[in-house]
């Protein structure tokens, strides 16, 4: 289970960090890149809610809340970013998408450094 939430948690990673790279090539004239960066913004939030799933089953299998919890937070944010992006309000899009990176790159550290064990009865229950 831990094994496939480090997968997701990185192809994650991965598809994000090319939307700046998008986004800066639409800025610098670039017009296509508009269109990929929109089809990157659903490739992120797909991936993202498949993440959510993951970490449902790691919080139902190995009882581990935490990457459910930060899952949630980081998608919660995607979300609002996403929306904010097909408003055209770029004064949320942009600082939001920043910080969305940020978060999701503290994750899959965070993923890949503590270990995802199924935690012992006794402390489940402390």
């Amino acid at each position: 289970m831990g094994w496939v939430l480090r997968a997701v948690a990185s192809a994650h990673v991965v598809a994000i960090v090319g939307q700046p790279v998008f986004a800066g090539a639409y800025l610098t004239g670039d017009f296509d890149s508009l269109r990929w960066h929109a089809v990157g913004a659903d490739v992120v939030t797909s991936i993202g809610y498949l993440q959510v799933i993951v970490a449902i089953v790691v919080w139902i299998g190995l009882r581990q809340v935490w990457p459910f919890l930060a899952t949630m937070a980081v998608v919660t944010a995607e979300t609002v970013q996403y929306v904010a992006g097909l408003d055209g309000a770029l004064w949320l899009h942009i600082p939001l998408g920043v910080m969305t990176i940020v978060a999701l790159v503290v994750l899959f550290i965070a993923v890949w450094r503590r270990p995802l064990l199924r935690r012992p009865r006794e402390a489940r229950d402390a």
